[in-house]
């Protein structure tokens, strides 16, 4: 599929999983052009990498093309996708062609309904600290790596696997690595058991001579594994697991917590990123690193260096008594576990910006969402993201408002996105942390946020 010289065209190529793939179908030797509606810095960095990008779909973009690639994000009625289906140009999904990409390699493949892009970042960070050189396609932009795809030239190619629409079943890995299941993406699950079924299908494609990683605090997970003729590796915080933590120490900005392997502790590992969780998912990149016969005192020191992901809880600014975080989360156990991990931070008061993603998971998780925000002191609520989806009768970012002050939630107030800034500027006082919230373009607020508040200011 991807020959050398081939003329490859992705459409919607400015996504982050899109322009991860153009990189590495580019390194194959394909020439590679793509198309996305507006510019971006991620596009820039592709355009600058000798892609040719179109702004805006149009026909006249599929010029002598051998091959699309095509979004999921993408309509079937997109002039592009008309045009070469009408032309009999073949045309693959995103996750189509990352499988060809990837199931020729030694695959480490992570899944799970939270915590897939740290983890696979973190396996990724000490892979290439270790000097195995991996392949990396991963859906957010790792620190230590300046993006979100790196290219080895090594067999290893680590990447998230997307459960979301049931893509990832085209994928054959030799290490699976799941870290949870969850009712998540009920836009195209029926339920929490079509999930479960889900995943133990793709668990089911794991290689023969390969090894299955789990964490076994997951019932569900468990249950799973344990009806698979797979080799297994288990991590967690349950000292029943093969890898697990003890004498956790979790301060506001790092974890710190002894790894014991198979009975034997092996040491104290720093883990520079804040949150119970990402102890978790710091265990599963150890267990995999193991597996893959590093020595521990290199894993220690590739961890003890890893920096994080952008929107992961990132940092934007601590300065004049003010703390201001940006994070991806948009289901209810993701906010949760995002304000368990900030109420380590030093501050008199939490202010919580919030956008909800997608009307089908407000729809769906509506009750979740009403009792994730204790804790938060202010909380502001903004208009859904559609991510694409049409919008819901009945559905709206008020139900949440009104779900969280059932729940006793202080503070709670519904603003649209425009005015949201002017009203933290009059709102934080000296002391408070903020925390913005949401998978969509809410980063800009924190981003614009963080440069006003830089320098002195009287709070």
């Amino acid at each position: 599929m991807f020959t050398n010289k081939a003329k490859v065209h992705l459409i919607g190529i400015g996504g982050i999983g899109m322009s991860g793939i153009a990189q590495i179908i580019q390194a194959t030797g394909c020439r590679v052009s793509g198309s996305d509606l507006k510019p971006s810095q991620l596009i820039g960095k592709l355009e600058n990498s000798g892609i040719k990008i179109f702004i805006g779909h149009s026909p006249s973009n599929i010029k002598d093309v051998d091959l699309v690639v095509c979004s999921s994000a993408i309509k079937r009625d997109n002039p592009e996708l008309v045009v070469a289906y009408s032309r009999g140009i073949p045309v693959v999904s995103r996750a189509e062609a990352l499988a060809v990409l990837a199931n020729q390699k030694k695959t480490i493949a992570v899944s799970g309904a939270h915590g897939k892009t740290t983890t696979a970042s973190l396996i990724s960070h000490i892979l290439v600290e270790c000097d195995l050189a991996p392949t990396v396609c991963v859906g957010g932009e790792i620190f230590s790596l300046n993006g979100n795809v790196f290219l080895g030239d090594s067999r290893y190619f680590v990447l998230e696997a997307d459960e979301s629409d049931g893509s990832f079943l085209s994928l054959n890995p030799l290490y699976p690595v799941i870290t949870n299941i969850d009712r998540e993406h009920l836009d195209y699950y029926r339920n929490l058991e079509h999930i479960t079924e889900t995943f133990h299908q793709f668990l089911s494609n794991t290689k023969e001579e390969g090894c299955l990683f789990f964490c076994l605090d997951d019932p569900r997970l468990l249950k799973i594994v344990r009806s698979l003729d797979k080799r297994l590796f288990s991590f967690g915080l349950s000292p029943q697991a093969q890898i697990f933590a003890k004498d956790i120490e979790i301060q506001s900005n790092l974890n710190r917590f002894s790894c014991v392997y198979k009975g034997e502790n092996l040491g104290e590992m720093v883990l520079k990123i804040p949150g119970r969780h990402n102890i978790c998912n710091a265990l599963a990149a150890v267990a995999v690193a193991l597996e893959l016969g590093l020595d521990f005192n290199s894993v220690q020191r590739a961890l003890g260096t890893y920096r994080g992901v952008r929107r992961r809880l990132e940092l934007k600014l601590k300065e004049n008594d003010v703390l201001v975080f940006d994070d991806y989360a948009h289901h209810p156990t993701e906010i949760r576990a995002t304000l368990e991990a900030l109420k380590g931070f030093k501050h008199k008061r939490m202010l919580v910006v919030f956008q909800p993603h997608r009307y089908t998971r407000t729809k769906f998780l509506i009750d979740d969402f009403g009792s994730c925000f204790q804790g938060a002191g202010h909380l502001i609520v903004t208009d859904i993201y559609p991510a694409g989806e049409p919008p819901i009768e009945g559905v709206s970012a008020k139900n949440i408002c009104q779900k969280a002050r059932e729940a006793q939630v202080e503070n709670v107030r519904f603003l649209p996105k425009k005015d949201i800034l002017k009203h933290l500027l009059r709102e934080i006082k000296s002391g408070d942390l903020v925390a913005i919230i949401g998978a969509g373009d809410i980063g800009s607020i924190a981003d614009a946020l963080a440069e006003r508040l830089k320098g002195p200011r009287a709070l």
